[in-house]
């Protein structure tokens, strides 16, 4: 019988991609148990769940939403069947759940009240950049979005320079994906030309691209990372 518990289930980055390519079976016992799931999209997470296996059944199924609409105060009451005594389950779009994700508010909670929190093996699209990028592991920082107006955005691009420079700590963010090629181009205007910059794209999918080269080079480049999934790093 499962343990009573928040279990954090990653979602393959690729929707396309079967499931056992980023996922071990272990994640799928669990699945098939647990009856509460706070999702970030009912009608996703269906079908992840009906993806990872066929026979479960989805009608006895409760979905509670959690995205970045809902309210603070209606995170702590999204817990209430574990609190009773049941295990549920956290699903969000893609990736980690809590990473990047709605989901870190329900964990918060969930620690604050002390109740146990089973995260589980599965793809991280930053960390997978990171290891294929080639640059700092030992010391990064993701930054998420990056303000879209200046002079903020512009200031954002100087501090994580400095921090390039000063303490070697490589630099994560990402955009919305149809801004990607113009992103490129801000980079490579707004940044000395030696400072690598690694796109990676459509990772763990089959047209998986990870690339690093100096902004100088960037700007010769003729690859169009337009409404494809990616993250960018700097150092």
């Amino acid at each position: 019988m499962l343990v009573p518990a928040l279990y954090l289930f990653p979602v393959p980055l690729d929707n396309d991609a079967p499931v056992g390519r980023s996922l071990p079976p272990f994640n799928l016992e669990p699945l098939r148990e647990i009856r509460h799931f706070v999702v970030e999209d009912i009608r996703s997470a269906r079908r992840f769940l009906k993806k990872c296996d066929r026979d479960i059944d989805i009608d006895r199924i409760e979905f509670a939403v959690l995205d970045e609409h809902t309210a603070p105060e209606d995170v702590a009451p999204l817990l209430r069947p574990l609190e009773e005594g049941n295990p549920m389950g956290v699903i969000s779009e893609a990736g980690c759940p809590a990473v990047a994700d709605p989901g870190a508010d329900l964990v918060a909670v969930a620690q604050r009240k002390g109740l146990k929190v089973v995260p589980l093996v599965g793809p991280s699209s930053i960390l997978l950049a990171l290891m294929g990028s080639g640059f700092n592991g030992q010391s990064f920082a993701f930054n998420g979005y990056l303000p879209i107006r200046q002079p903020q955005r512009g200031a954002k691009l100087k501090e994580m320079e400095r921090r390039i420079v000063r303490e070697r700590q490589t630099q994560i963010f990402i955009e919305t994906p149809y801004r990607n090629n113009r992103l490129i181009a801000e980079l490579t205007a707004s940044l000395p030309g030696d400072r690598l910059l690694c796109v990676a794209s459509d990772l763990t999918g089959e047209k998986e691209r990870i690339k690093t080269l100096p902004l100088s080079r960037w700007k010769q480049e003729k690859l169009d990372f337009d409404k494809i999934p990616a993250i960018f790093l700097l150092f």
